[in-house]
């Protein structure tokens, strides 16, 4: 129970429970869009879907002070790929935080003569920078974390081991690409930080793809993908351990 209340006490752990809760609530009501007998129960869900959103924007005043201030700490990173990634990564995300705040005030009325189309565009273009550079960072870390591999004497012999035991896989994909995939996955899994925050910026891109036009989905997907990346926030947040830094 412990560990429950410390992270309920964290805005962020709020945060994501009520993301996962609206993400959940978005992919039901796509379930049951065509039932007929469930409208009732998409109606509620659609009510509470509506509030999960109004909640998290709520909570999510001043995350842009937060990421801004993660931005002036990137920038003193000796790597200069991963300074620059997650540089412009947090000062595109502390812009997107801002337009958020612009159109919850707007949304609330303390703020009327905007164009709110217009936010909502800016929004999702510096989400979704943020999110290419995340990746970008992420590959490159894989990158580094498969040549350090491949130089391991150990390593070469496992890899070595399974191209011998697998030979009809190897045909078919061919040796050195079925090498790189063993590369890759291995790196992988020894590295779950790693991989759980691969696995949460591409579900997270979806979203932003979907909105600017660049990638048509439909709201299942997107439901579909924004439950994945909460729940993958959420064990991260619950495990500091699974968070990769930095």
């Amino acid at each position: 129970m412990d560990p429950f209340v410390k992270f309920t006490s964290q805005s962020q752990g709020r945060d994501r429970i009520f993301r996962a809760a609206q993400y959940a609530c978005s992919l039901s009501i796509y379930l049951i869009r065509n039932n007929c007998e469930k409208k009732d129960l998409e109606a509620r869900l659609k009510r509470l879907e509506s509030s999960l959103s109004a909640g998290r924007k709520l909570l999510r005043l001043g995350n842009a002070a937060n990421s801004i201030e993660a931005a002036k700490r990137s920038m003193q990173l000796s790597d200069r790929v991963l300074r620059l990634c997650l540089t412009v990564a947090n000062v595109n995300r502390a812009l997107y935080f801002i337009c958020d705040n612009v159109l919850w005030a707007k949304s609330v009325g303390l703020i009327r003569n905007i164009d709110k189309e217009r936010w909502s565009l800016n929004a999702s273009r510096f989400y979704f920078i943020s999110l290419v550079m995340h990746l970008t960072r992420d590959v490159y870390a894989v990158l580094q974390l498969m040549t350090k591999k491949s130089r391991d004497k150990h390593f070469k012999q496992k890899m070595d081991q399974h191209l011998t035991e697998n030979p009809e896989v190897a045909e078919v994909l061919i040796p050195q690409l079925d090498g790189f995939i063993f590369l890759l996955l291995e790196t992988l899994k020894s590295h779950p930080a790693l991989a759980l925050d691969f696995v949460k910026n591409i579900s997270d891109l979806f979203m932003p793809l979907d909105k600017l036009g660049l990638y048509q989905s439909n709201a299942g997907v997107m439901g579909f993908c924004g439950l994945i990346s909460s729940l993958v926030g959420i064990v991260t947040l619950a495990q500091p351990m699974l968070k990769i830094s930095p």
